[in-house]
């Protein structure tokens, strides 16, 4: 990977290998050029009672890595496996190509680019349980 780049809005905060780094009055865009970098925009982030839905569930596994609470290795198998079992429910064609972006960049070990695309799940997901009879 050749880098991150992050543009924060103003007084926009990104926790980046574990220090919490808050933006000035002005958007700016933030390089990250060490490869590995654990970073989380805190706007992101889920807290663990949030994480109360499958898609949810798959987000916050990777957002422990990027906080650095978990390690990279710990997760992939159970991560893969989340992944797995969503794409038993996405079946769509734009839904099936943000789980295989998901999965091959957890095998590339980029799990910034895994949680932005099991973001694009989330809509989906509330319009699912939405949609779901009483």
């Amino acid at each position: 990977m050749t880098g991150l780049v992050i543009r924060l809005a103003p007084h926009e905060r990104v926790l980046l290998n574990g220090a919490v780094i808050e933006n000035g009055d002005r958007r700016t865009s933030l390089s990250i050029r060490t490869p590995n970098a654990n970073v989380l925009r805190l706007k992101d982030a889920i807290h663990p009672e949030q994480a109360n839905t499958p898609v949810k569930r798959t987000c916050y596994l990777v957002q422990l890595v990027l906080s650095g609470d978990s390690h990279p290795d710990e997760v992939k198998a159970p991560l893969l496996r989340s992944i797995e079992q969503l794409s038993q429910v996405f079946t769509d064609f734009d839904s099936r190509r943000v789980l295989d972006t998901a999965s091959q960049a957890v095998i590339d070990g980029e799990h910034y680019q895994t949680l932005k695309a099991l973001r694009l799940l989330l809509p989906r997901e509330a319009r699912l349980f939405a949609a779901k009879p009483s």
